[in-house]
């Protein structure tokens, strides 16, 4: 079996979001038959264990399904704080609950961490690897996908400025797909 349908969840919620950008990005190199989809995560209400025995928010379900449907993830995500946005960190809580029922375990999945500064989300990228390799989501380990100063990587409408960039983003999306495609 071969990975077509890959989600894509980008930690911003930022309209002009650089992240968002680079998922764009990615969308539009995605090779024939293979197909790359954003996520919505801003609306999930925040997590809270009382709904695994009540009745929980209604966005949870089709997010959980959506999740389902994927045969791998790609995770974009800033870093705040040194650490994943809390909107990210919510997001793979409702996926992963109740206990025993995540609809992560299993997906392969790729990190990519980006900041305006120099140090370009290393932070948020080792503790986002922490959480999936807890849920059982195999996770790319090379190339390892870090965006410094990702303002110069792509202008405030998501276009493409720094080709190398660009010819980076694609290599690593490859070698994802590869990963994949080994575990599915």
């Amino acid at each position: 079996m071969a990975v077509k349908n890959i989600g894509i969840v980008v930690g911003s919620l930022r309209k002009g979001s650089y992240n968002k950008a680079i998922g764009q990005y990615l969308r539009e190199q995605a090779p024939q038959g293979v197909s790359l989809e954003m996520v919505e995560i801003g609306g999930l209400s925040l997590y809270n264990q009382d709904y695994d025995e009540n009745d929980e928010p209604a966005e949870y379900a089709p997010f959980r399904q959506k999740i389902k449907s994927f045969d791998g993830i790609i995770f974009i995500t800033p870093e705040y704080n040194r650490s994943v946005p809390g909107v990210l960190k919510n997001a793979i809580d409702v996926g992963s609950r109740p206990y025993g029922s995540s609809v992560w375990d299993g997906k392969p999945a790729m990190v990519i961490s980006s900041s305006i500064s120099n140090q370009s989300g290393f932070g948020a990228n080792h503790h986002l690897r922490q959480s999936l390799a807890y849920l059982n989501m195999p996770t790319l380990a090379q190339p390892e996908v870090y965006i410094a100063n990702v303002q110069a990587c792509f202008d405030e409408d998501g276009s493409l400025l720094k080709e190398d960039s660009g010819r980076f983003l694609t290599k690593a999306l490859n070698a994802y797909i590869d990963f994949a495609n080994r575990h599915v």
